[in-house]
């Protein structure tokens, strides 16, 4: 094989199916990057098996050929060479000589016919929706996953289309997120759970423009995102999701509507008196025209009050203050509506159409100093 690719073209690819490495395996061949160009085109791969990324790179094919190189010592090569022109050539003794102007390396790679190739699915019906509507999604709600509980569906979100409709879900059994958008067109009726760590890379990968579409492909087993130039291929997670709308209610007894930048602001100046570590909520205590917000801990306390609209009862309630943190900095308007029940009942943050909904489960404070 002979490529010449613009080193910026080269470590984009890489960096792209570089997610796509698993950190750690038994697998040696798992640690590399096929390089193939016997179909005519620069193509890239990476697949832990559980998460499968390929792209196209922009470049000049000379001679075809394919080998599997190890990615980290390639994106470290790459990513240190010359802003210029690369060679990559290989041998039949799978050895891979990279060029960029003086600098020349020699790299022991491993056959290409030993790589795990990415999955045969077959695709039909895509979901078609804006770049910019995907990682804005997943900015939204990934931040509620439980990547650490046993139970593996805590793990992933929910990914519902209903007609014209997609509903996000994620929850990590302390607060629930949930994103609600219309779609341009209308769809089949499908429910899958796509782990967190895809959806994380994905948000990585994604350019993020309005104008710039995904096209999302749904199996038994697997979903497939294609864009721009790149191919990402993940396993779903198995299992039924919880039945969120049985949590759900529009039953409150308080309502108040709040300024968000205020309120994050507030939030953020009481943590300084937590440390890391420490459960210390922040109570708030709801008054007709104002909230009062007070954090006490080890290292002394905190109150501030806040100008608010209220609709219902007074109440006192208690959080953890990341719980709010988190909701809050995804929500970009700039006045916040939050619903509540009692100081045992979870709160609700939501806009008026629901296109955002997060649910936060209230902590005691009782004997808090």
């Amino acid at each position: 094989m002979k490529i010449l690719c613009q080193k910026s073209d080269l470590l984009n690819g890489l960096s792209i199916v570089s997610k796509a490495v698993p950190s750690k395996t038994t697998m040696s061949i798992l640690e590399c990057i096929l390089v193939d160009s016997t179909a005519g085109n620069i193509k890239f791969t990476a697949n832990d098996m559980e998460l499968g990324i390929e792209t196209i790179v922009e470049g000049q094919i000379i001679e075809k050929g394919i080998i599997a190189i190890d990615a980290k010592m390639f994106l470290d090569i790459v990513r240190k060479l010359p802003d210029s022109v690369v060679k990559i050539e290989t041998d039949d003794d799978n050895k891979a000589y990279i060029t960029c102007e003086k600098a020349k390396f020699t790299i022991i790679g491993k056959s290409g016919e030993d790589f795990s190739y990415l999955p045969q699915v077959k695709k039909a019906n895509p979901l078609i929706i804006s770049q910019f509507s995907l990682k804005d999604i997943i900015r939204q709600t990934i931040f509620s996953i439980n990547e650490n509980d046993s139970n593996k569906i805590m793990s992933g979100e929910l990914f519902e289309i209903k007609s014209n409709k997609l509903r996000v879900v994620s929850l990590d059994g302390h607060r629930i997120s949930i994103r609600n958008i219309s779609l341009k067109d209308e769809y089949d009726d499908h429910k899958v759970i796509i782990p967190g760590k895809t959806l994380n890379e994905i948000s990585k990968i994604l350019g993020g423009s309005d104008e710039d579409d995904v096209s999302i492909f749904f199996t038994d087993k697997h979903v497939i995102f294609e864009f721009d130039s790149t191919t990402v291929i993940s396993r779903l997670i198995e299992g039924e999701y919880f039945k969120v709308d049985q949590m759900l209610n529009n039953n409150y007894e308080t309502k108040i509507s709040i300024n968000k930048k205020e309120f994050l602001n507030c939030i953020d100046r009481a943590t300084l008196l937590v440390k890391e570590g420490d459960k210390k909520p922040i109570i708030v205590s709801i008054e007709d025209e104002k909230l009062e917000l007070k954090i006490s801990s080890a290292l002394g306390s905190m109150n501030e009050d806040i100008d608010i609209k209220k609709e219902g009862k007074s109440l006192m309630i208690g959080f953890n203050p990341k719980f709010l943190i988190d909701a809050l900095k995804v929500i970009d308007d700039e006045t916040i509506d939050m619903y509540m029940f009692n100081s045992k009942a979870p709160c609700f943050i939501k806009d008026a159409d629901e296109s955002y909904i997060y649910l936060v489960l209230p902590v005691n404070f009782n004997n808090v100093g």
